[in-house]
């Protein structure tokens, strides 16, 4: 996608420029954990135009690999927008959605090589994808199949935006798809309102293991003090081990952009399990990507391994830490 905003506080209404960014939940994943120092790789279609070379430049500059990607020539191709507006208290946040009909809501199956599915060791993908089109959403669902009957993990980070789709009609397709899901993302608000369940927040997450073949489940806490001051953390429960990992939140981040913060959260989870398999690792990498994530501007992460252990040590040190890095 790209992403327009008014600079500094400016309002959409009122300013005359935008500053111009890539981004997008899945790419924004893919990102980070290639700035982890996995190889990772993105499946999409973008306008055969200057700002689909942009997005394409983007893409490999972060690391991933485009060699799945394809182009729309037609007269109507386009890239997906969305204009993102930053707040400063009481005012908060919004975003306004310009992305239908798409060049990536015309990508057929036909476009993706058969060789793909068994070169992967995990496939991500997330709820706003399945929100863009009937027809998108279907192609999203086989190659969650695919990947799945060709022995990759699948990674679900259900993401609803209610801009987007309806909670019944996310609530049936999600439960359509939660019996090939192995690692689940999803926040406590949306377990409560979309997904209809009730209950302390630890038996919901444990019910969707014991209801579908999902191994690992994660939700994520932030405590908004102001749209520039935030506290993070997460619970991650994995059936293998049935048990709950946790840690003592990050406090008072300094928020310069929280947008793609979740995401990062993400790629540092899949990170940790796919390098260490371990869900306390994958933890502590999904708190510590995501929190840095909201000091960067812009929707994809910039940080690299070592910043990021740096960080995890930094906030588990007992005693002093430097100030700087130097």
């Amino acid at each position: 996608m790209l992403r327009l905003s008014p600079p500094g506080y400016e309002r959409m209404s009122r300013g005359e420029v935008f500053d111009k960014r890539a981004g997008g939940s899945e790419l924004n994943v893919a990102a980070g954990v290639a700035h982890l120092g996995l190889r990772t790789g993105i499946i999409s279609k973008l306008p055969n135009n200057s700002i689909g070379a942009f997005i394409k430049n983007r893409i490999r500059f972060d690391g991933v690999s485009d060699d799945n990607l394809v182009y729309d020539s037609s007269d109507d191709a386009r890239l997906g927008i969305y204009y993102y507006e930053y707040g400063a208290a009481p005012r908060k946040p919004s975003i306004v959605y310009d992305r239908q009909n798409s060049s990536f809501t015309k990508l057929v199956l036909d476009d993706i090589p058969d060789d793909v599915y068994s070169k992967t060791r995990m496939f991500h993908t997330s709820g706003i994808t399945l929100a863009l089109s009937k027809d998108i959403r279907e192609v999203a669902i086989e190659l969650i199949k695919r990947f799945k009957k060709n022995g990759a993990k699948i990674s679900f980070d259900v993401n609803y935006r209610a801009n987007l789709w309806s909670e019944e009609e996310a609530r049936e397709t999600i439960k359509s798809i939660l019996p090939y899901i192995d690692v689940l993302f999803i926040s406590e608000e949306t377990s409560r309102r979309m997904m209809q369940k009730t209950g302390d927040i630890s038996d919901i997450m444990k019910s969707y293991t014991e209801e579908y073949p999902v191994n690992i489940v994660c939700t994520t806490q932030r405590n908004v003090k102001s749209p520039k001051v935030h506290d993070f953390t997460s619970t991650i429960y994995s059936k293998e081990y049935d048990k709950f990992y946790e840690e003592k939140p990050y406090e008072n981040i300094d928020v310069i952009d929280r947008i793609g913060s979740g995401d990062a959260y993400v790629s540092g989870v899949l990170y940790g399990l796919l390098k260490h398999n371990d869900p306390f690792k994958a933890l502590q990498y999904g708190n510590a990507t995501s929190s840095v994530k909201n000091t960067i501007p812009g929707d994809l992460p910039a940080s690299d391994l070592a910043e990021i252990d740096n960080i995890i040590y930094n906030h588990n040190a007992t005693g002093q830490v430097s100030e700087l890095n130097r």
